[in-house]
């Protein structure tokens, strides 16, 4: 190869790694702020109901914050390139999806839709060639919702919190419905969609407990 050819070369590769360690960078933030969320959720399987709420609050600026990093990460990808960077932070951003929608639960106990995930990570519908939440990367999160929440049934017992496992019980397998009518072609996906069916065993095991003792409410059980 001539020179010329050769410090063309190079100079794509220079670029390359500039970038790579722009993003690096930011994952790495992004790392931070999810691991500091999932240790804060962690406590919510030895909190009472009624004490989550200053739980949840400290969770939500670090929620919030996200929106700058990944808009800082948008600025970093070049145009068109998406497909190109985004496995450096796919599991990060699924991290970030499973805190959203675990806090969205614990609120209000609803499944935030995607379009609501992405409004609240700030991430725009215009960086869509550079930076997005792909349906994938939400249903990872979905997914790691519904293993906390077979957990969260399980301890929600032992802090005499016997609606709860109902109400999870309820809430999940709208859930599972909603999977079983997507085509999931991921191999990945559709394996941990499968594994979905542990968890709901799980949590069905610890309803039929809590309803054959009559420690709920007769119409929690009922429902």
């Amino acid at each position: 190869m001539d020179s010329q050819n050769l410090e063309y070369i190079n100079n794509l590769l220079e670029q390359d790694n500039e970038v790579r360690e722009k993003i690096k960078e930011q994952v790495a933030d992004l790392d931070k702020k999810t691991r500091t969320m999932s240790g804060v959720l962690n406590k919510i399987h030895s909190t009472p109901s009624s004490q989550l709420p200053p739980l949840l609050n400290q969770i939500k600026p670090v929620l919030a914050s996200c929106k700058d990093t990944n808009a800082s990460l948008a600025n970093i990808i070049p145009a068109n390139q998406f497909w190109r960077w985004k496995e450096m932070w796919s599991i990060s951003l699924r991290n970030a999806v499973f805190a959203a929608t675990l806090v969205g639960y614990l609120e209000s106990g609803i499944l935030l839709t995607l379009p609501q995930v992405r409004e609240i990570l700030g991430i725009d519908a215009s960086w869509s060639d550079r930076y997005a939440l792909p349906a994938e990367d939400y249903l990872h999160g979905v997914i790691s919702l519904v293993n906390e929440l077979s957990r969260l049934a399980v301890n929600a017992v032992t802090m005499g919190n016997f609606e709860e496992p109902i109400k999870i019980s309820s809430f999940v397998k709208d859930i599972f419905a909603g999977f079983s009518m997507l085509n999931l072609k991921n191999d990945t996906l559709r394996r941990r969609y499968d594994s979905l069916k542990y968890d709901i065993k799980k949590i069905e095991e610890v309803v039929y407990d809590v309803s054959l003792r009559k420690l709920a409410p007769a119409r929690s059980r009922s429902t």
